[in-house]
């Protein structure tokens, strides 16, 4: 009897040729796409999770010959990916729903389904390994370098891993479209999506005026020195690292240093502001058990970011604190921080949501401030 795989289709090419590879590997492969919209599609420009890219993906499975269901997901979505985004703008975070979605949904509520239905694994068309070893699983990054995405994946544990494919880590992007081309895929030639499914044409500014107003309401601007130099318009507007967009002037570049909520404070420096010594991590997750509760890592805290030695020590369950080995700059709070072997940097260890951080430095005061 052959394996059963359902495959997560998006609509993209990835998704497109991991159904297509699945199959020429023996699978009994089916494809579903998650309706996560109420109404109409917010966001028809996003590349993903819209009705057009239903139906691209429709047609990919009708050009394979495999059974294609849409599965509404609308409200699991609503309740977990866009409730956990409007309370972590609200609160002053920087979230990361492409996180969330994954680690709620497509490897939650939808891989649950999966296995009811039967199905031996969930396959889907992100860039990342699953290896089996001695009876244990590891997760690598893609093969591609520059579409890695395990970084978006630090939640997944043995017994998800177990179930999981990812048929196009061992491609490159180049590969993986002209294998589209070659099969006759309609998504061969389709850009990869790039923003958020549920904020209606990429403006995140709009949506957060209208849905998260207590994220959009202004308040001041202050340096380290505690002087108010300018009005921010809504902290939800701003994330750490940020330069643009301030309409402050201090005779040389400003970034958001710290976002205080309880306030409604926008907190700018300089760029040496921006620097961080450690990160305290909650929800942490690990692929391998048994661990050692105090390890070098390497850290990855954007999700297209360079990695950065630290040493990993366990506060308590779910909650680990990272001390880099050097400063490093613009840590976001919301985002994740994805924990790699230093031995072995390709592997990923695991990761967890990042709540706080420890500045670096004390560095002397700003230039006098003036508005503009």
């Amino acid at each position: 009897m052959r394996p059963k795989a359902v495959v997560a289709m998006s609509g993209g090419v990835d998704s497109s040729v991991a159904a297509a590879l699945l199959k020429d590997a023996g699978y009994e492969v089916t494809g579903v796409m998650l309706k996560l919209w109420k109404g109409e599609a917010a966001n028809n420009n996003s590349g993903c999770c819209n009705v057009g890219a239903a139906e691209d993906a429709r047609r990919v499975a009708d050009a394979l010959d495999i059974p294609f269901y849409v599965l509404n997901f609308a409200d699991h979505f609503a309740d977990t990916v866009v409730a956990d985004f409007h309370a972590d703008y609200a609160s002053g975070r920087t979230p990361n729903p492409c996180v969330r979605c994954n680690q709620w949904v497509k490897f939650g509520a939808l891989m649950g389904r999966a296995r009811a239905l039967g199905a031996d694994v969930l396959a889907t068309g992100h860039y990342a390994r699953v290896l089996k070893q001695n009876g244990r699983y590891s997760l690598l990054r893609g093969v591609d370098t520059h579409k890695d995405q395990s970084y978006v994946l630090w939640m997944l544990d043995q017994e998800d891993l177990s179930h999981c494919l990812f048929p196009v880590g061992s491609l490159n992007k180049a590969e993986t479209r002209a294998l589209a081309a070659e099969l006759g895929l309609r998504t061969a030639t389709k850009p990869d999506s790039q923003e958020i499914c549920f904020v209606r044409s990429g403006d995140v500014g709009a949506y957060i005026a209208e849905h998260i107003p207590e994220g959009a309401r202004p308040g001041p601007i202050r340096d380290r020195d505690g002087q108010i130099v300018g009005e921010h318009g809504g902290v939800a507007r701003y994330t750490v690292g940020q330069r643009k967009g301030l309409g402050v002037s201090l005779g040389e570049p400003v970034f958001v240093t710290s976002i205080d909520r309880a306030d409604n404070v926008i907190n700018v420096g300089r760029r040496t502001d921006l620097s961080v010594s450690e990160l305290v991590i909650e929800e942490a997750s690990f692929v391998q058990p048994g661990l050692p509760h105090d390890m070098d890592v390497l850290v990855q805290y954007r999700a297209h970011g360079e990695t950065s030695p630290g040493r990993l020590r366990r506060i308590a369950s779910g909650r680990c604190s990272v001390a880099f080995g050097r400063p490093v700059d613009a840590v976001a709070p919301g985002q994740s921080a994805a924990l790699y072997d230093p031995l072995q940097p390709e592997e990923l260890l695991g990761g967890g949501i990042i709540t706080s951080t420890t500045p670096a430095s004390t560095p002397p005061p700003l230039l006098t401030a003036t508005s503009t």
